[in-house]
């Protein structure tokens, strides 16, 4: 890493990008101008882009979302979510039943799953998408229902890793934060999402289905979550570009600083071959 990285000088160098969505072209609240143009370009000279995200909803869900919110045509191929990635395990399951921890909005996951709900007690399972108000909620709300959940022995399906996601100028947490939490209390937890396999192996099927050649040698992952997007690349052995004006921007003091954005990846032994503030061409 040698300065603030633009994808127009990266981009002779790969052919496929793995990008993520929170914190890179949006914001939470708003799209990102400036990263939809730089991936639109990207796939003007040839490239291949596939959105990969935590979310816990289905990867139509999402491509419909962006839309309404004003994305462009053109500027991806396609997409896989966590959602995508945990659907198989969930349908394993049915009909359970499930204790269902989230919000309503999220029901569309279990559509096609067969799985039943059912109360705490008579559950089989916990099925997580978040907590539900995260706009005003801490996981700390949620410690006696846990608690409850991994004194019954309940293994909890997370559906996305997230612990935290860029919303405007804040942070709010995420299911991988009640999952983290359900972990210190003894309980078992599922993943599929980022960094986890299984949603990276859901994206090189989608490029084989648009007949684009998977080789990790030449796909570029970008992401602003260290212990997702990063890991995920390190994991796969694909290099990344860390975005670092997402969810750790709040660690980068008040200017950007690639030696201050490589010391925060160390800290948990990562590293990324890229990095910038935002996502540009």
């Amino acid at each position: 890493m040698s300065g603030a990285a633009r994808l127009s000088a990266l981009a002779r160098d790969y052919d496929v990008i793995l990008c993520d969505v929170w914190g890179v072209i949006r914001d939470g609240r708003a799209l990102m101008p400036a990263a939809l143009d730089a991936l639109a370009r990207f796939r003007a000279g040839g490239g291949t882009v596939i959105l990969v995200s935590n979310s816990p909803q289905r990867s139509p869900w999402l491509l419909n979302h962006l839309a309404g919110l004003g994305a462009p045509e053109g500027s991806w191929d396609g997409a896989v979510t966590s959602g995508d990635a945990i659907f198989e395990e969930l349908s394993r399951r049915a009909p359970g039943p499930a204790y269902k921890l989230g919000p309503d909005f999220d029901d569309g996951l279990y559509a096609g799953t067969g799985l039943a709900f059912a109360p705490l007690k008579d559950a089989a399972f916990i099925s997580c998408t978040g907590l539900i108000d995260y706009e005003t909620e801490t996981p700390g709300q949620y410690r006696d229902l846990l608690t409850e959940g991994a004194l019954r022995r309940l293994p909890m399906v997370c559906a996305n890793p997230d612990i935290v996601v860029q919303v405007g100028g804040a942070l709010r947490y995420c299911a991988g934060a009640l999952a983290a939490l359900y972990e210190t209390l003894g309980g078992a937890v599922v993943m599929a999402g980022k960094p986890h396999p299984p949603i990276y192996e859901l994206a090189y099927r989608r490029l084989e289905a648009l007949g684009v050649e998977a080789d990790r040698r030449r796909m570029l992952v970008i992401g602003d979550g260290p212990k997702t997007d990063i890991a995920g690349a390190q994991g796969e052995g694909i290099e990344a570009l860390f975005i670092t004006g997402g969810i750790t921007g709040g660690r980068m003091a008040d200017a950007f600083d690639v030696r201050a954005a490589a010391d925060l990846l160390a800290e948990d032994g990562l590293s990324a071959r890229y990095v910038a503030p935002a996502l540009v061409w």
